[in-house]
């Protein structure tokens, strides 16, 4: 609910906080005291349309501060509205779009009167009014429908269209083809393949070298024989004992070395036909990876993917014909579904409608007629109609012209429909009734104040006589400029108010009748004074 409203520089409103609490509360005062302006506040709030003209004169800009709660949860939203330029707007301290100010505000607060923000003027918010008021079972068509959209979505991703899976179908052969031919299995291969080639390439300087390196290390006067020298020169020379050692062994090496250089150099061939083979080969894999995949690796999982893809495509008519007959037995079944809820949405709409037209009779519109219409496959199509006169059409209800009637009309929906936001704001609603209607007005109001915080803009004393508390709007004018303020009253101040309602002025004779009223209200919700 709203606990808290601020409201600087709006209309002729200078500068007023009001503080509400649960249940019912009426807001008078007298003609273009400013009561309009504290809706116009909510509804500028709620992201209604902000003008120029609404800042008071002589200000810059004016602004609205909503505090609201509902359960754990807390929001503060905040409109500005400069004397030029756009509006902005504010959730939690935040700046935010209108829209979003909209969206939100649509979950705290219902207006009913001359306002855009009637929640019940929406054909999905009727539909689901009328769901709840009959338990309609729609968790099954929300099965029904999840159910078809999966199986046209798998086969939209199966591919409908015969020529574009064609070329698909030719494209992946022959990558598939060219993949398999290519035999790729090692991600290393063109490595080794880099070091073969070389080899190959090279074969008969390879061979020179290695016997040059053999020469070197065995040949008269070669290292073999320079090592023998050194060895023999420290042979039996204790200082140099280690050192003849390591020679010993480097000797040992040395040998070792030149045998292996001499065996590699005889293996060594010209093999001009394997070293084509070797160049073919990795050409072949240059081109795979251009195609395919920066490495072989990436050129090894393309193919696998291309394979799972080709047998997909290929399999295609096999899975299309086994989507196609599910999808068929989940249109049956929806549309089975949809005979059924709309069977029980027919069914319940007229006793909807005489629950609502019985509260409209106590609400001083008993000649009006109230219908809903139902229609589509599964009855989605919901409008609540009113007739508000006899002879009137019926037409749906955000064509009403009138706004006390179809505050009213709103008013006996809610009666019914408890479900809704937790704020209701009623404008207008008791335009154009008095006497015994306007009691009626004001019981319905309390009794609707038991289940939401329910803010009532009224000129009648029957109506706000129901309220579990009353704000009133003054105006003051000293004669240079006008202001109005918004006050809570006590229960003295109460009967006061109700008094100039009831007369024009203030005298004993007013409040007594002020009092009866309101033990009379008082008695009729159960209450004590």
């Amino acid at each position: 609910m709203i606990v808290e409203l601020a409201i600087s520089d709006l209309g002729i409103i200078e500068s007023s906080s009001l503080l509400f609490g649960p249940g019912m509360t009426a807001l008078t005062g007298e003609t273009g005291a400013g009561k309009t302006m504290l809706v116009e506040a909510i509804d500028l709030l709620m992201g209604g349309r902000a003008e120029a003209h609404v800042v008071r004169r002589g200000a810059a800009e004016a602004v609205v501060e909503g505090r609201f709660v509902i359960g754990d949860d807390e929001h503060v939203l905040r409109r500005v509205v400069p004397s030029d330029g756009r509006s902005r707007a504010y959730i939690d301290g935040r700046l935010a779009t209108v829209g979003a100010l909209a969206e939100l505000g649509a979950t705290l607060v219902d207006l009913h009167g001359q306002h855009a923000h009637q929640s019940l003027l929406g054909a999905p918010v009727q539909r689901a009014a009328l769901d709840r008021f009959g338990q309609v079972p729609i968790g099954e068509l929300g099965a029904a429908k999840a159910s078809l959209a999966a199986i046209e979505a798998a086969l939209v991703d199966l591919g409908g269209d015969e020529r574009a899976r064609a070329r698909e179908i030719d494209l992946y052969r022959f990558q598939v083809a060219e993949l398999r031919h290519a035999a790729v299995e090692d991600a290393d291969e063109d490595d080794r393949l880099d070091a073969e080639e070389d080899a190959l390439a090279d074969a008969g300087m390879h061979r020179e070298a290695g016997a040059s390196a053999g020469a070197s290390l065995t040949a008269d006067s070669g290292a073999a024989d320079a090592i023998a020298a050194a060895m023999a020169s420290l042979d039996e020379r204790a200082p140099y004992r280690d050192l003849a050692g390591r020679l010993a062994s480097v000797a040992a090496e040395l040998s070792d070395i030149a045998h292996e250089v001499r065996d590699r150099a005889e293996r060594i061939d010209e093999d001009p036909e394997r070293l084509a083979g070797v160049r073919a080969r990795r050409q072949l894999l240059r081109e795979l990876r251009r195609k395919y995949g920066a490495t072989l690796q990436e050129v090894v999982s393309y193919q696998h993917e291309a394979e799972t893809r080709l047998e997909e495509l290929l399999s295609h008519d096999r899975r299309a014909a086994e989507l196609d007959e599910r999808r068929a037995q989940a249109l049956d079944a929806l549309q089975a579904v949809q005979a059924k809820i709309r069977a029980v949405r027919v069914a319940v709409a007229p006793q909807l409608a005489v629950a609502v037209h019985g509260h409209l009779h106590e609400l001083a519109m008993p000649k009006a007629r109230l219908s809903i219409d139902v229609d589509g496959p599964a009855g989605d199509d919901v409008r609540i109609l009113l007739a508000a006169n006899p002879g009137s059409e019926l037409l749906p209800l955000a064509k009403v012209a009138s706004g006390g009637e179809l505050a009213r009309a709103m008013l006996a929906l809610r009666l019914v429909l408890t479900a809704g936001p937790p704020t209701l704001v009623f404008d207008e609603v008791d335009a154009g009734i008095g006497g015994t209607a306007a009691l009626a007005v004001g019981r319905a109001l309390g009794a609707l104040g038991v289940t939401h915080q329910v803010l009532v803009v009224t000129h009648l004393p029957q109506v706000a006589a129901f309220a579990d508390r009353h704000v009133v709007v003054t105006k003051h004018d000293d004669g240079e400029r006008t202001v109005s303020d918004a006050v809570v009253l006590t229960e003295k101040e109460r009967v006061v108010e109700l008094a100039r309602m009831l007369s024009g002025h203030d005298s004993a004779a007013a409040r007594r009748h002020a009092r009866e009223l309101l033990t009379s209200a008082a008695a009729a919700r159960g209450l004590h004074t």
